[in-house]
């Protein structure tokens, strides 16, 4: 199955990207390169594992309970940005801001995992939502003025108090997402099974 690690997002945030998704789809609906992002697909990704088996998912969720508790922090969604530039586009992202606690428990989890033999991260932590994808890497002047316009917009603040272990089902209506287990940042670490 397909799996990743990431932190979810209360319904505020998503529906403040929600809105601001559709306006920059409206400031640029002639471009045909711009895939967007569904908002409640949008998560805020600690580590994508893709396509594991069932045995994997057990080891990984043993591996993940072994980290223990963290501390709550707080995060807030602010800026926006393309990786890996305006003039040459695959993604466009909104920012994270969020004190060092959110990098530590990204390099937590990719530590856990490097001893399950996952390759570890090549590049450093930088938190984002991934808000679009592009067809084809080309600048977009159209989009890029409709950010100006948000750019200094906050899309709200939260407190991160667990994590998750996802399922990704690709259908052809868009990705459909399952929480297979929580990990909070309080009690004793141990992950508790998640409703789907």
């Amino acid at each position: 199955m397909r799996v990743f690690i990431a932190i979810d997002l209360p319904e505020g945030v998503r529906g403040a990207l929600d809105r601001v998704q559709a306006g920059l789809r409206t400031a640029c609906a002639h471009s045909e390169y711009i895939r967007w992002t569904r908002a409640e697909g949008i998560h805020l990704t600690l580590k994508f594992l893709g396509e594991i088996s069932a045995d994997q998912v057990h080891a990984v969720t043993a591996a993940l309970r072994r980290i223990g508790p963290f501390e709550t922090f707080p995060a807030e969604v602010k800026g926006f940005g393309f990786f890996p530039d305006a003039r040459h586009p695959r993604v466009l992202w909104a920012g994270i801001d969020a004190p060092s606690a959110l990098r530590e428990l990204a390099e937590r989890v990719d530590a856990a995992l490097v001893k399950l033999d996952f390759p570890p991260e090549q590049r450093a932590f930088r938190p984002h939502l991934t808000l679009a994808r592009f067809r084809a890497q080309r600048p977009e002047p159209a989009l890029e003025a409709a950010l100006e316009k948000v750019s200094s917009t906050s899309l709200g603040s939260f407190e991160v108090t667990e994590y998750f272990l996802f399922q990704s089902r690709l259908r052809p209506s868009g990705a459909e997402y399952n929480k297979l287990a929580c990990f909070p940042a309080s009690g004793d670490g141990s992950a508790r099974r998640s409703a789907p």
